[in-house]
């Protein structure tokens, strides 16, 4: 296995950053541990290259012509091995080492066929979105129909200007793809993974929880539209006000209170249970985290920002970084734990073992590489400082080639999350 180079920098001309991570690429294919001839691309910028998409991918293309698939998005920060960037022109790359006949870069003018089709049969996908898209979890949803596995992994886009998604193939193997330049406004792209066989790439993806919940679960026995009017037989709104310690009697104290208030909301039939709460203070990874944006004293009811059911579990909660943290930590342990084997070879042994400076990205960690996609309400200084969410991936996962960015709502299965990070590793297949 090899691992997958990356490069990232920062630079007010594009072109300046542009040629810092060319430069990290080319010295990491001449090593022997890295892939020297990959063929598939993840590009991801900052919102401030945003307007100049189109030449950063011309140029990357030029002068990476061995690349012949590209995909990516803007991000208002985006993420690579210990390292992030907010609110500074950034771009960052890693290349990926496939078979071609293993992906399939797709877009709106190349639509994921159905697995049914038998052109190609997607297991998982990598999917960046445009959150303006009309019915846009409809459309996830429907996305992960056309995977055997049902299980996509990504984000939407997350820009304070243009809104740009990257979606390139140069095999000729993508009809629709025509003259299109690569380059996409709304709707959704991305790479769909196929399963393949013993020494092909594998995935493993987590989802990290980034709220604390408040209250016990409470199951909502009547709701209009995104109104929910009853929990547990109880008028919505008396049940949040006891679970928060708040009276309407004190309405700038309650509205302060209300303000810094979350919703999660999970289905109650889940066979696996996901959506309970795991661990102390830390929810499941089916939960989806949504904005309270509203109370309704008439009804006595609480509106969110999503289409909750009848049925369905609510527990109220809160951003919170040391549960963020926590549950973070444990989604990168549970990745090293199942990827390490009960009895393993001295150069594995030795490589994990490593102190942290003699920890460099080696193969015997079996991952050639990682994509990680953060809310943008965790990035920057949440977690206590600039970078220190990466930094917390890579002393719990090891340093590892990563990129990643930061979106305005995470994906993970068929749902959209938000505050959540989803982690997701290429690994060698058994």
């Amino acid at each position: 296995m090899k691992l997958f180079p990356y490069g990232h920098a920062t630079h007010p001309q594009w072109p300046m950053a542009a040629a810092l991570v060319l430069a990290q690429l080319r010295a990491q294919m001449a090593l022997p541990t890295y892939a020297n001839a990959p063929t598939l691309a993840l590009l991801y910028i900052t919102d401030h290259y945003a307007s100049q998409a189109q030449d950063i991918l011309g140029h990357l293309s030029a002068e990476l012509p061995e690349i012949t698939d590209w995909s990516g998005t803007v991000g208002v920060g985006i993420a690579s091995n210990n390292v992030e960037y907010f609110d500074e022109p950034a771009l960052a790359v890693m290349l990926l080492d496939m078979p071609s006949d293993q992906y399939r870069v797709f877009s709106g003018v190349s639509p994921l066929p159905p697995a049914s089709s038998g052109r190609f049969t997607a297991h998982t996908a990598l999917v960046h979105a445009d959150s303006a898209t009309p019915d846009l979890a409809e459309l996830i949803a429907e996305m992960a129909q056309r995977t055997d596995s049902g299980y996509l992994f990504g984000g939407l886009s997350a820009s304070r200007s243009g809104s740009v998604q990257f979606a390139l193939s140069g095999h000729g193997n993508v009809t629709g793809q025509g003259a299109a330049s690569g380059v996409f406004s709304g709707g959704l792209s991305g790479v769909a993974f196929a399963r393949g066989g013993p020494g092909s790439m594998a995935l493993m993806s987590r989802v990290t929880q980034g709220c604390r919940p408040i209250s016990g679960q409470h199951v909502i026995t009547a709701c209009d539209s995104n109104v929910v009017t009853s929990l547990d037989g109880q008028p919505a709104l008396d049940v949040l006000l006891a679970d928060l310690g708040i009276t309407l009697d004190q309405p700038r104290e309650a509205l302060a209170k209300v303000r810094e208030t979350l919703v999660g909301l999970s289905h109650a039939e889940d066979p696996q249970g996901a959506h309970q709460i795991q661990h102390v203070g830390q929810f499941g990874a089916d939960v989806l985290v949504r904005h309270l944006i509203g109370l309704d004293p008439v009804r006595r009811g609480i509106a969110v920002s999503d289409l909750p059911q009848q049925g369905m579990t609510l527990t109220f909660c809160e951003r919170n970084v040391e549960a963020a943290r926590a549950d973070l930590v444990r989604v990168c342990a549970e990745i090293r734990e199942e990827l390490e084997p009960e009895e393993m070879p001295m150069a594995l042994a030795t490589v994990l073992g490593a102190s942290e400076a003699e920890s460099i990205p080696h193969p015997a960690r079996r991952i050639a590489g990682a994509v990680y996609v953060s809310c943008a309400g965790r990035g920057g200084q949440h977690f206590g400082g600039p970078s220190a969410e990466l930094q917390i991936v890579r002393r719990a996962l090891g340093d590892v080639p990563l990129v990643g960015f930061f979106a305005g709502g995470e994906i993970a299965r068929q749902n959209l999350y938000g505050y959540t990070g989803v982690l997701t590793v290429f690994t060698a297949q058994e």
